[in-house]
């Protein structure tokens, strides 16, 4: 465990208290909110990046970072396992594919899920079943929902669109805030890939989907289109 001891080490020498405070309020970590319990150390995420790559960590060492209450362990852990998945071939991919599926749960904020979800589940799934991203967005947790529908991203840049309408269906009447986000932020790719397929979408939805939703998936459109949007009136 010494690698593992003195990755922490390095960690924990950079601590930013004054940054950690505002990351504790960014990332709602009061009682009651979705980020309780959540300690950060207050490090920017470029310096996590280039700290992780100094560390080829075991599985089980990386199974221990995402255990912890600490925001940066677990972030550190997701870096490492993304580049360890990337250097495998497809048998030892589906290891790590089903380890992140088995830790989802302590893949318990957005940034965590948005970092790490298209580069693990969205990138295995690719070119197989995707049956388990359906099962994800039925789930009671909220980041597995998240997590269905951010590892589409990977589906939308190889111009495939159909589980991420089908999953944005699914979602669609979630009460979640960071749902509605994530849902809206997939779909407007989908947008920018490929404007009829968003309209489509649009066009069965747009007066019933939750405003955070709505807004996020047309973000991209003229101003005059996003207000008659907007405004129910289409």
């Amino acid at each position: 465990m010494a690698l593992l001891n003195k990755l922490k080490k390095e960690l924990n020498s950079l601590k930013n208290p004054e940054q950690a405070e505002i990351l504790q309020t960014f990332f709602k970590t009061k009682p009651g909110q979705y980020g309780e319990g959540d300690i950060f150390l207050g490090i920017k995420i470029p310096i996590q990046r280039k700290i992780c790559e100094k560390y080829n960590l075991t599985i089980a060492q990386i199974e221990s970072l995402l255990n912890s209450k600490i925001h940066e362990y677990r972030l550190c852990a997701l870096f490492i396992l993304i580049d360890k998945y990337r250097k495998l071939d497809s048998k030892l991919k589906k290891k790590i594919f089903n380890f992140y599926l088995k830790n989802a749960s302590k893949i318990n904020s957005w940034d965590l899920v948005d970092l790490s979800a298209p580069n693990i589940i969205g990138d295995y799934l690719l070119e197989k079943d995707k049956k388990i991203l359906y099962k994800l967005a039925k789930s009671k947790n909220l980041w597995e929902k998240r997590i269905a529908i951010v590892s589409t991203f990977i589906f939308i840049k190889n111009n495939h669109f159909k589980d991420t309408l089908k999953i944005s269906e699914i979602l669609l009447n979630d009460n979640h805030d960071l749902i509605h986000k994530s849902v809206g932020w997939m779909l407007r790719e989908v947008g920018k890939k490929r404007e009829k397929s968003l309209k489509q979408f649009l066009k069965k939805h747009y007066k019933n989907m939750p405003r955070t939703m709505l807004r996020y998936s047309i973000e991209k459109f003229p101003e005059k289109l996003r207000k008659n949007y907007l405004n129910n009136n289409i």
